[in-house]
């Protein structure tokens, strides 16, 4: 998508930008095309193979074993249903504590919970806004006194930024304890060296349209593990055992990916370190032009690794912006620009009201002021510089 609104003057006070009637809209995460797409789809439609199988899906998941590194790749329907067979293949009973951080979006959870699960959330490092690990060596320590120990452990890749995720292993494989990584939104990110998520049992990716790379929905389960794989690949295809009939010994899912989405996955990938490089220059653009505004801080990056900049997420110090987070989006949204809150806790959602949690004063501070910035790769320089002008005028320090 190409953006083509004027940059407005950058001293334009913020309530004439919002009085006016606003340019064309500037979205969060839009999907951006690397003109290849077409020709990838026509592919599939002269073959025949638009089902859920057949040589585009293949491709696909090569093309992701390439890009993460990790050797045995499963092309799922979403990446809530990649979540899904994780848990899955892990054995999941009723009753099970599955630990996450309480600071990501519902489906890191949802689909164990579905499944009988107790969901256990705990707070997040303010210096990578993932998972403590300090916290959950802790929390790991007083589960083993009390003989309760989690069935799994959820490890979230948020904004871009990979998780420690070697720190959240050498915890839990004291107590061997399995680990999934969520990383819907790691796709691309690295830590010391290797993807986001390598090194858990299993981990989930998204291709959803609001990410760095879509396929127009769909996501992948990925391992390093065959046999889980394997077996997730059965679940996914409606678990039908070998046999001239339809024969099952156990119940599955229609979680298998349609080959059309495949084949545009596949024109997406080969762009995933442009995009990736471009949502890094859209940050350091940002942070430069931000960087003397008192009360905004954007989002830091963990030593351990490099992060994508999915999107671009500041937090508001309404005592020394002078402009409170939900004013400041207000202000936007009226000037045509969208913007949205980082998550909001799952401890703090009406559906986990009594669920069980360790900490959570860091996650709820993100909330109170976080918000994430137009981030798209094919936005202009003139839109970001909209975004940009909005900004500096709603201060009011």
């Amino acid at each position: 998508m190409t953006f083509l609104a004027p940059l407005r003057q950058a001293a334009q006070p913020f309530d004439s930008l919002a009085a006016e009637v606003p340019p064309r809209r500037i979205h969060l995460s839009p999907p951006h095309l690397t003109g290849h797409e077409a020709a990838a789809l026509q592919g599939v439609l002269d073959s025949g193979w638009v089902a859920p199988a057949g040589p585009a899906i293949a491709a696909f998941e090569s093309a992701i074993a390439a890009a993460t590194g990790f050797p045995h790749v499963l092309a799922t329907a979403s990446g809530t249903a990649a979540l899904h067979l994780a848990f899955r293949v892990l054995d999941i009973v009723p009753g099970d504590e599955v630990w996450a951080p309480g600071f990501t979006f519902i489906a890191s959870v949802a689909p164990a919970v579905q499944m009988g699960a107790v969901p256990r959330f705990l707070d997040v490092d303010p210096a990578s806004w993932t998972l403590d690990p300090d916290l959950l060596r802790a929390e790991l320590r007083a589960a083993a006194r009390r003989g309760r120990l989690p069935r799994v452990v959820v490890a979230v890749d948020i904004y871009g930024q990979a998780t420690d995720i070697d720190a959240i292993l050498a915890a839990c494989d004291h107590w061997s304890v399995p680990v999934v990584s969520d990383s819907a939104e790691g796709l691309g990110a690295s830590i010391r060296g290797r993807h986001a998520g390598r090194g858990a049992r299993v981990a989930a990716l998204s291709f959803n349209g609001n990410k760095i790379v879509t396929a127009g929905g769909g996501g992948a389960l990925v391992s390093d593990d065959p046999v889980l794989v394997a077996r997730a690949r059965h679940l996914a295809n409606q678990a039908k055992d070998p046999a001239p009939h339809y024969q099952h010994s156990a119940t599955g899912h229609a979680y298998a990916m349609p080959s059309l989405l495949a084949a545009v996955g596949t024109a997406q990938l080969a762009a995933l370190d442009r995009r990736v490089a471009a949502r890094r220059a859209l940050f350091h653009r940002y942070a430069d032009a931000l960087s003397d505004l008192p009360g905004i801080t954007l989002m830091p990056e963990a030593p351990w690794g490099m992060t994508t900049r999915w999107l671009t997420a500041l937090l508001v110090d309404p005592a020394r912006f002078g402009t409170d987070r939900d004013t400041l989006r207000e202000g936007l949204d009226a000037a045509g620009i969208e913007s949205r809150p980082v998550w909001k806790p799952l401890p703090d959602q009406p559906v986990f009201r009594d669920a069980p949690r360790a900490g959570g004063a860091v996650a709820s501070a993100l909330f109170a002021r976080g918000l994430c910035l137009p981030s798209g790769t094919g936005m202009a320089e003139a839109d970001q510089d909209r975004v940009i002008a909005a900004i500096r005028g709603a201060c009011r320090a």
